[in-house]
């Protein structure tokens, strides 16, 4: 594994908790197989006491810090970061989560042996406060078929987990803004490239969860960004239309008549396996 290089990509901005942000970077930099390089890309100007903590990591010579004048955005952010990234492989990372301390040498090992895998992740447990307080658990499948079958229902990858190659990723136009959904609707254009993908079946990052997270997934704003994406599907002819038919009306009752705490409890019901 020492011949495959990877970057980690990573963003933060002023509202990010400063004591999380450190955590979680520590998490990726503390790795069993640690990253060739850090791209962090700060989108806007931020807090005293987050910018230190930025700028310790900026004295590492693997640390890149790109720092925007604005705040720009996830979708932006994300952007420069992969541009700047300089290997093949690149990782994900969100600014408050924690990745397990082998993660990337699990990913590694399935790109190694697996050459024409060209996107990596795997499941994901998710917390409330205390990393030991885990609240729900998302497992995805593992392999190609099995992911892109259910690619036509549900996201069938945890973002926060996942290591690409960047060449692939970018010759499907890269992450492009949609509203909660720009990752779905970058595994659709890869799935129509007819790329590769792959979950392992370990848990890779513990995710940060607030305690209304599950609730808050709703609203008319949210319904209206799922029903295009269903309807790119269904142009695409990814689904039919008695699945594009199904997913729409499931989506509008949970996300549009039903109310938060009621669909809270639909969701880690039915979207999400006690840890």
């Amino acid at each position: 594994m020492k011949d495959l290089k990877f970057s980690v990509s990573m963003c933060v901005y002023g509202g990010d908790n400063p004591d999380w942000f450190k955590t979680a970077t520590d998490s990726i930099i503390n790795q069993s197989v640690k990253p060739d390089e850090i791209v962090l890309v700060v989108d806007g100007p931020v807090p005293e006491k987050l910018d230190r903590i930025i700028k310790s990591y900026e004295l590492l010579d693997f640390f890149k810090v790109i720092r925007l004048k604005k705040n720009m955005g996830h979708g932006e952010a994300r952007r420069t970061g992969l541009k700047n990234c300089s290997n093949e492989l690149v990782a994900l990372m969100d600014a408050d989560d924690i990745s397990v301390p082998d993660r990337f040498q699990r990913q590694l090992e399935v790109f190694q042996k697996n050459t024409d895998i060209d996107v990596c992740g795997g499941n994901i447990t998710e917390f409330i406060d205390d990393p030991q307080n885990i609240v729900g658990v998302r497992n995805v499948p593992k392999e190609d078929k099995d992911i892109k079958e259910y690619l036509k229902k549900r996201c069938p990858m945890n973002q926060v987990t996942v290591m690409f190659k960047k060449a692939r990723v970018d010759s499907v136009g890269g992450y492009i803004d949609w509203f909660c959904e720009e990752d779905y609707y970058l595994w659709l254009r890869m799935c129509l490239g007819n790329m590769k993908f792959a979950n392992l079946s370990e848990f890779l990052v513990n995710v940060r969860v607030g305690k209304d997270m599950y609730g808050r997934r709703g609203g008319i704003k949210y319904f209206k960004s799922e029903a295009r994406i269903q309807k790119y599907m269904y142009d695409n002819k990814i689904i039919g239309a008695g699945t594009y038919v199904s997913n729409i009306l499931k989506r509008f009752i949970v996300q549009v008549l039903m109310p938060n705490k009621l669909r809270g409890w639909v969701f880690k019901k039915f979207a999400r396996e006690k840890s």
